[in-house]
């Protein structure tokens, strides 16, 4: 969840650490702090807030140093404060470290290290961490690199660490398992990130760091071993990420540019897998492991969050197309049951970032079991596109705001390719609708482009009316209740409001006792073979007085008749309509949020990628 980043070179470290710590916000922004190795000291400037605080605090203070590291902070252990921001010092004050992850037992760490007379000036058990790895140093007589193997094999968590030591000036070591780390390599000089935007300015060639491997990181060297101390030979990959990719653009927040970036990143996820004009889709994934997927007797979706909603569309998609029978479980669930999995299963593993801790283990544990992995990420180089049998890019590039918007819906233009190519591979699809789908998602991006040209305005309006309203209803059904719950839980996010997403015959159980004059509900009522049901929902919620917002079709003026404010998206084949009606509830969130005064790309207790548990 946390940013980290480091430097080691011949130029200032500072202002390359602040500058990375900015693009890595997104991770946290609970404190911030830097370490700099100054050669005659270790300097730690750590400041509750955000990135801005922490420049202020250090404005005027000494900052000559090439090597050093910094935090970015979403709270664990201890709660966001100066003395719990990182980097923290070793009781010595010799080393100082960061760290994102959790330390499970970190508590009996702690305990035995308190026997032994160390204080603890944080309430974090990344400090813990650091002192057992220190105490190992001292009591063992031995390098820090060999400190750091040690005290890691005794650890039980999750962790990406970065150390700077008063006796090594001109070194960074570093460890990771379960929480990504990236290494960049410049001229004469190394760059550290939980991910590679820090880095984008400075170089396109990188090291990804896998589980149970430490590197010792200096200006012209690059040494990785793993924990039984034998070298590994770096893999350097070349990024195709531009610098321009993670920036505003002229955007007020990187939440609007993303959801403007639509047409574009569901095109860029389409592009030389669908073939329309031909009648083919080109997916070396699925061909990949077509027979296991043929043959399944079972797909198993594991995600969460946003992509948890991503891969419930996908379960009603692809038992309509593909014949088999599909199970969408949140990964956090799915990890601690002990599930009936065999080798006839396939698991979909669906993540933006491909560092979800919980999707990580779960796959772990599936595949231990037999299970075949394919992997939907969106990050390259990602620990679950490492791990998984097979898999495919959405291609959607770097998603900067915590609340997913771009990233969502090329996970569904990737999932609906996966399940017409099954479908076309297991002939349980009729040709003419088969031809008919891929037309129509051809269409997909140029109808996006015209919902955001056509809808903004009057969206912005919508969002106006109803931002002061304390809790909203969301209900779709079939194809869009997954889009009624993604609706609910980007409004959540970003405004801070009460919302619940139901499938609309559901509301009559419960939900509707809710619904007054002061109520908004969201009918995600698109024209399909549900129309005359949810017609008659949203009937019986104007009879007890709600307020109706509808996403329509366009043409549909039987809804838009009933409906208080409606939202337009054109006609396309039902089993699409859903990645068109979430475009407009993302505006709407968007607007709601900014109406309210709120940092809709930061929003409290959140971050991007949830790496621990």
């Amino acid at each position: 969840m946390c940013g980290i980043v480091g430097y080691v070179g011949s130029n200032l470290a500072y202002p390359i650490l602040i500058d990375g710590l900015k693009k890595l916000e997104y991770r946290g922004y609970d404190s911030a702090g830097v370490a700099l190795h100054t050669g005659k000291a270790l300097e730690v400037y750590k400041k509750e807030g955000k990135v801005a605080a922490l420049e202020d605090y250090v404005y005027g203070k000494n900052i000559q140093a090439t090597v050093g590291i910094g935090h970015t902070r979403w709270a664990t252990h201890g709660v966001p404060s100066d003395r719990n921001a990182h980097p923290h010092y070793s009781n010595s004050g010799n080393i100082a470290m960061i760290h994102n992850g959790i330390i499970e037992n970190y508590a009996q760490l702690k305990s035995e290290l308190v026997q032994k007379g160390y204080t603890f000036a944080s309430d974090t058990d990344s400090e813990v961490l650091l002192n057992f790895i220190e105490d190992i140093k001292i009591n063992n007589d031995c390098s820090l690199e060999e400190a750091v193997r040690i005290a890691l094999k005794r650890v039980v968590g999750a962790y990406v660490i970065l150390l700077i030591d008063q006796d090594l000036p001109d070194t960074i070591i570093a460890a990771r398992k379960g929480s990504p780390l990236v290494i960049g390599i410049g001229n004469n000089a190394h760059y550290l990130g939980s991910d590679a935007s820090p880095m984008l300015a400075y170089t396109k060639e990188v090291v990804y760091i896998n589980d149970y491997e430490l590197a010792i990181v200096r200006p012209d060297e690059l040494i990785l071993k793993n924990l039984g101390n034998e070298r590994i030979t770096p893999f350097v990959q070349k990024l195709d990420i531009e610098l321009a990719a993670i920036e505003k653009g002229g955007y007020d927040h990187f939440m609007l540019k993303e959801i403007f970036e639509q047409p574009q990143t569901i095109f860029d996820s389409l592009r030389g897998r669908l073939d329309a004009e031909h009648q083919h889709i080109t997916l070396s994934g699925v061909d990949k492991i077509k027979e296991k997927l043929i043959h399944a007797n079972r797909v198993i979706i594991v995600a969460c969050g946003t992509s948890w909603h991503a891969g419930l569309l996908a379960e009603y998609v692809i038992e309509e197309l593909c014949r088999i029978n599909v199970e969408v479980e949140y990964a956090s669930e799915f990890r601690y049951r002990n599930p009936i999995i065999t080798d006839k299963d396939v698991i979909i593993a669906v993540s933006q970032s491909g560092e979800t801790a919980d999707t990580l283990v779960a796959i772990e544990n599936a595949k231990k079991q037999g299970a075949t992995i394919f992997g939907l990420v969106n990050v390259v180089g990602s620990s679950i596109a490492r791990m998984s049998d097979a898999g495919a890019y959405t291609h959607a590039g770097p998603e900067i705001g915590v609340a997913s918007t771009k990233a969502f819906t090329a996970q569904l233009a990737v999932l609906y390719l996966i399940a017409l190519k099954v479908a076309y591979e297991k002939q349980t699809i009729d040709k003419t609708l088969f031809n008919k789908l891929l037309g129509d998602l051809a269409k997909v991006p140029q109808y996006v482009q015209d919902i955001l040209e056509e809808q903004d305005a009057a969206i912005k309006e919508i969002a106006n009316k109803y931002a002061d309203a304390r809790d909203f209803l969301y209900l779709g059904r079939g194809f869009n209740f997954p889009i009624a719950l993604e609706g609910a839980l980007k409004l959540k996010e970003i405004s801070y409001i009460h919302a619940e997403g139901y499938p609309a015959a559901e509301m009559k159980h419960g939900p509707i006792a809710l619904v007054d004059e002061n109520l908004p509900v969201v009918f995600v009522a698109t024209k399909d073979s549900y129309h005359e049901k949810i017609v008659s929902n949203i009937q019986e919620i104007k009879a007890r007085k709600g307020q109706v917002i509808a996403v329509v079709s366009q043409g549909d003026n039987v809804v838009a008749g009933l409906a208080d404010d409606v939202m337009v998206v054109p006609q396309i084949h039902e089993i699409l309509a859903p990645i068109l009606s979430v475009v407009p509830l993302q505006l709407l969130s968007y607007y709601i949020g900014i109406n309210r005064g709120l940092d809709v790309d930061k929003p409290r207790n959140l971050a991007k990628s949830v790496t621990v548990e």
